[in-house]
């Protein structure tokens, strides 16, 4: 994939997290602090910021629990060591690091 349809892919996944936050209605701060970087803070004061990592092409997140890479499959963004789907792994590490049951899903 070239650049300019990995950034598509990537923003569009990214737009996706945020429309996803906002109808979760958990008790989280998010914004887009730069092009492609999401940040989101728990009522704790944690972050995990989610981004665009444009020369691996993957999109990569940083939690608590670790650093995790997901790359396009064709279909979806897997993690690189899990095979886990992006939206179902946020859900359990935003849920994990927040302290409550929030789905991403949907």
């Amino acid at each position: 994939m070239n650049d300019r349809e990995f950034n598509t892919l990537a923003d569009a996944a990214l737009k996706r997290v945020e429309g996803a936050l906002e109808r979760s209605g958990a008790d989280l701060d998010y914004a887009m602090v730069s092009d492609g970087v999401l940040e989101i803070e728990c009522s704790d004061g944690s972050k995990i910021i989610v981004n665009r990592h444009d020369a691996a092409q993957e999109i990569w997140v940083a939690a608590r629990t670790g650093g995790f890479h997901y790359r396009w499959d064709g279909s979806c963004w897997q993690d690189t060591r899990h095979h886990e789907e992006l939206m179902a792994a946020l859900s359990r590490i935003v849920s994990q690091q927040a302290g409550e049951t929030i789905s991403l899903v949907g």
